[in-house]
């Protein structure tokens, strides 16, 4: 049976449905430039059948594989898996993106219907027999192919996914995995959705003036905008980033602050969003699914297929770091509450909610720096400009807004990205403020991913959602420069799916080992911090003054403010997430106790009672990082070592750039991560090249 027969059976199920594909966006050939998303005809009652017909087409697609009757190649077996189910992958990147930037309770009760439904096609690829014995006999002649690399990788990589998904077990042990999948899908659709409903209840509404002490003219502005929004009377602040934050930074009342953190730090701790049993419920699934699969813990499962490859690798890494780490960063805590009593503090201790705000003060007398004194020269728009020009500088792209491109929202703008030969490169999707519909946090994702099929490429469609600060009625929108950082973070992922140029489409772009994704973003950090860069665009949007040299000397300085307290908070969301999955049975003590035991040895605060991170931290329950929050420092290690090479030659010069294009953005996980380090940097990376860059130990 030949590769055009093949191609015709995988059709069959989508021909069956002819008018019905050409009435669903989701399922026809999109007529707009580079083949987009049909935003603005998707409606919210196409998703269902979307996901049914393509998950008919997909299924079909493997039954093809199946039904070959020639002997199992790496062309009818391995890459035709690899390319199939695309129509699924389409529908699932857009629905997905979507339900997490602009969701509402139709779109998140959709998300629980079809997670059995999807749950069912996994397992139908992960368990199928037929399926897995042809990748098995490909696999087991695979040293005499003669394969080119990517696609010796891809093979390898496609036998232990079925691997470690299942295809060994028992049917019994199948049917038992395939429901287990299922339940924790839903759980972790469940805390998502928890987090969501917890967040967006609770809102500060303050009406007297004299509550609004301290903070500064835009976070008053915020405050009304939001109540406005809400139908309130005088200034609202809600458990948003941009609204939470400067508040906790800036507030002079004490009792409002403690009043915010503890709304912040026990969402979904009880009430209709309560998230304290789901957390020990997707632990306890996570469990049982590696125990099926023959592994001891979650931790050991996950890990096998990053670079740091084991539970005790992971602990040693964080151990470290926390060693040196733990005792400077009290040294610091220490520091402040000194300044603190010095001007009128009476308590016996710092504690969680007067941290942010005696450490702005001190930092302002230390450095005579403020987030008021800088957001002035960091106007979205300008800021907008000169991340662009950095790709262009670095990379030799453009972007072009392209408003006759439609998003998911009116807040989204389309950008057409080329390089210097005029070649389209990706579109760019940037959806930058805060709303009720969208989660917290910033992320960047993909509506479709770069790949080359039968010679044909197709570039690939990136996002970036963020939380930015929001225009107000009197001033456009205003970044701090956290907020800053974290464009040039998520841009730094963007850059990493825009510059992929693999052939497969699970090798190209942010498709790496979760401990080396956050290379390229963090990496992108460092320019916040660069006086060079930070000179050429950084202007006050009301004179058009050039930030002055002594405020950017400032922001240099004070870069290592507080770097240990910084350093040991990350490290106890990774130490958090290694004691959730490195246990061998489910805790026995409730979820906040259990955390609190956890944590206990590196407490820089005391603890407060009813509190707790595990019950609102996405990213380990909802999202990608279970057994991996260790990545973010772990990518800070690679990030401090690969950027000294860049300080070393000049942070603009292009043969560093290009060779970190080359060596790493380009080459997605077409080999081995820490190779694919090697080739750029010439060595491996060391955790002491961070501790040394944020002046936790002395340079050797």
């Amino acid at each position: 049976m030949n590769k055009t027969i093949v191609a015709g059976l995988a059709m069959l199920a989508l021909m069956t449905s002819c008018n019905m594909e050409n009435e669903n966006p989701l399922l026809s050939e999109s007529p707009l430039p580079y083949g987009a998303p049909q935003f603005d005809k998707i409606r919210t009652e196409h998703y269902v059948p979307a996901f049914e017909k393509a998950i008919e087409s997909g299924k079909a697609e493997i039954d093809a594989i199946i039904a070959n009757q020639e002997e199992p190649t790496f062309e009818n077996t391995i890459e035709a898996l690899e390319y199939a189910g695309e129509a699924y992958n389409n529908v699932a990147s857009i629905f997905y993106n979507v339900l997490e930037a602009d969701s509402n309770d139709e779109l998140q009760n959709i998300a629980e219907q079809l997670a059995p439904m999807e749950n069912e096609y996994s397992m139908y690829i992960a368990l199928n027999e037929g399926l897995f014995n042809r990748v098995k006999a490909v696999y087991g002649k695979k040293d005499e192919l003669g394969l080119a690399p990517e696609q010796m990788k891809l093979l390898v990589d496609t036998y232990k996914s079925f691997s470690r998904n299942g295809a060994n077990l028992s049917p019994e042990d199948k049917a038992t995995y395939s429901a287990l999948n299922e339940k924790l899908s839903l759980a972790t659709l469940k805390f998502g959705k928890n987090v969501l409903a917890a967040t967006n209840a609770y809102s500060l509404n303050l009406t007297d003036e004299a509550e609004l002490e301290g903070l500064p003219d835009y976070v008053i502005a915020l405050g009304k905008e939001t109540a406005v929004e809400k139908g309130q009377e005088g200034w609202t602040f809600d458990l948003s980033a941009p609204s939470y934050a400067p508040f906790m930074k800036f507030s002079a009342r004490r009792d409002l602050r403690k009043k915010l953190y503890e709304a912040y730090n026990t969402r979904a701790v009880g009430g209709d969003s309560d998230n304290t049993e789901v957390v020990k419920e997707i632990t306890g699934l996570r469990l049982q699914i590696a125990n099926i699969l023959g592994y001891p813990t979650y931790a050991d499962y996950a890990l096998e297929e990053r670079m740091l490859k084991t539970p005790s690798q992971v602990d040693a890494f964080l151990q470290e770091l926390m060693g040196p780490s733990l005792p400077k960063a009290r040294e610091e805590i220490k520091a402040i509450y000194e300044y603190a009593t010095a001007n009128g503090f009476d308590d016996t201790a710092i504690q969680s909610w007067d941290f942010s705000y005696w450490s702005e003060k001190y930092k302002n007398e230390q450095y005579t720096l403020s987030e008021s004194d800088l957001k002035p020269y960091f106007q979205l728009e300008n800021c907008i400009d000169a991340i662009f020009g950095l790709a262009g500088r670095l990379y030799g792209l453009r972007f072009e807004e392209r408003p006759d491109i439609p998003a998911y929202h009116k807040d989204v703008k389309v950008y057409d990205v080329t390089d210097e030969n005029g070649r389209h490169m990706a579109l760019f999707y940037a959806d930058f403020f805060p709303r009720a519909s969208k989660r917290t946090g910033a992320w960047m994702t993909e509506f479709r991913g770069q790949s080359i099929r039968d010679g044909v490429e197709r570039r690939p469609f990136i996002s970036i959602v963020t939380n930015l600060s929001k225009p107000t009625a009197g001033e456009p929108s205003l970044l701090t420069h956290d907020e800053l950082e974290t464009f040039l973070h998520e841009f730094g992922h963007a850059l990493h799916g825009m510059l992929a140029e693999s052939k497969y489409p699970s090798q190209a772009g942010t498709n790496v080992s979760r401990d080396f994704v956050e290379l390229p973003s963090q990496i992108m950090e460092n320019f916040a911090y660069e006086q060079e860069y930070l000179a050429g665009f950084a202007k006050h949007y009301k004179t058009g003054e050039t930030i002055p040299q002594e405020l950017v000397d400032k922001v240099i300085a004070a870069r290592n403010y507080n770097s240990a307290y910084l350093q040991v908070r990350q490290l106890h969301f990774g130490i958090l997430d290694m004691a959730w999955h490195e246990c061998a049975s489910i805790p026995s003590a409730s979820t906040i106790d259990y955390e609190n035991a956890s944590l206990a040895p590196y407490a820089v605060f005391p603890q407060v009672e009813g509190t707790s991170i595990s019950t609102s931290i996405t990213h380990l329950f909802s999202g990608g990082y279970a057994a991996g929050y260790y990545s973010y420092k772990w990518a800070e290690v690679l990030e401090a070592d690969a950027f000294s090479l860049f300080k070393e030659k000049g942070i603009f010069n292009t043969e560093v750039s290009h060779s970190f294009r080359d060596n790493i953005l380009a080459r997605g996980s077409e080999d081995d991560e820490a190779v694919l380090y090697r080739n750029f940097r010439g060595h491996d990376p060391q955790p002491s090249a961070l501790l040394e860059k944020l002046g936790i130990v002395e340079k050797r």
